[in-house]
C-alpha cells in the first residue's frame, strides 16, 4: 500500500466536504448519508459514531460492516482517473464514494446512483 495522505485524513473532515458538494447542487445531507450507508453497510448510528470518533478515511473503510458488492458497477472518471482501473483497493473505495457523490451533485436519481 502506497500510504496516500488522504488515508490518514480524518473522515470527519472529508464528510462535510462531501455534504457541501451535494448541498451546493440542491441535494441533501440525508442523501449523502444514504449513499455512504449503501456503499459501506454502516447504519446511521454507526456512521455518526465513526464521524464523532474522528477515525481516518482508511479506518473508516476498513471497519465498514459490509461493502456493497454492487459497487463494482460504479464506473467513470474521478480526478482524471477511471475508478474501475484503480488497482489499490483503499483508493478505489475512496473514489467510488467520490463518484457517487458526484453523480448526486449532477442530479442523477438515487435509484440509479444506488445501482437499483
Amino acid at each position: 500500500m502506497t500510504g496516500h495522505r488522504i488515508y490518514k485524513m480524518s473522515f470527519a473532515k472529508v464528510y462535510p466536504l462531501l455534504v457541501a458538494k451535494a448541498e451546493k447542487k440542491g441535494r441533501t445531507k440525508a442523501e449523502v448519508d444514504e449513499i455512504i450507508r449503501w456503499l459501506t453497510g454502516y447504519d446511521q448510528h454507526g456512521l455518526d459514531a465513526q464521524i464523532a470518533a474522528g477515525v481516518d478515511y482508511e479506518t473508516f473503510l476498513a471497519e465498514a460492516p459490509s461493502m456493497n458488492p454492487a459497487r463494482q458497477e460504479i464506473t467513470g472518471v474521478v480526478c482524471g482517473v477511471r475508478v474501475e482501473e484503480i488497482e489499490e483497493t483503499t483508493m478505489r473505495e475512496i473514489r467510488y464514494l467520490d463518484k457517487l457523490v458526484d453523480e448526486l451533485a449532477k442530479g442523477k436519481a438515487m435509484e440509479k446512483i444506488l445501482r437499483a
